[in-house]
């Protein structure tokens, strides 16, 4: 299982909005440096975040883009949600069906519920995580997780890698 670039890179841009403060205008050359990416790549993800209602933009000369709404406000399963899709949704038998069309193993799949077991696991975790929190250092972050899921994952485990 793999977070694509895309959706990491666009919650990383709107982090970096989410620091700037609420108000506060940023242009896609001044993401684009910040987040050491080129700027075709940050226009597409904030034309995406404009469409999905994360971001507003704004005209004129101290134009750019705003948070439109409050980090607080917005949550990264949301966000995930929007740049990337679900790791498992009501159409995903229908999507991996082999051969067939429909899978073999559509009355009786011994997957289907570790998938949606994930799902929810995922979304429990995501769904109450909001850019706000993305605010905090790592070691706060860990320490958070780990509250707020009651040890349901070992976070404490996951090895940061560059």
């Amino acid at each position: 299982m793999k977070l694509s670039a895309q959706e990491e890179y666009g919650l990383r841009c709107l982090l970096h909005m989410a620091r700037q403060g609420e108000g506060a205008s940023l242009s896609i050359p001044e993401i684009s440096r910040a987040e050491g990416l080129s700027i075709p790549n940050v226009a597409k993800l904030m034309r995406l975040l404009r469409m999905g209602g994360f971001v507003a933009s704004v005209r004129g000369q101290s134009g750019g883009y705003t948070l439109s709404r409050t980090s607080e406000q917005i949550t990264v399963g949301s966000v995930l949600e929007l740049l990337g899709g679900r790791l498992y949704g009501p159409s995903f038998c229908d999507r991996h069906s082999g051969l067939q069309d429909a899978c073999t193993h559509n009355s009786d799949c011994s997957l289907r519920p570790i998938w949606q077991t994930l799902q929810s696991m995922i979304e429990h975790v995501l769904n109450r995580m909001t850019l706000g929190d993305l605010q905090r250092n790592e070691k706060e972050m860990m320490r958070m997780l780990n509250e707020r899921t009651n040890q349901l994952l070992p976070v404490t485990q996951i090895r940061h890698s560059a």
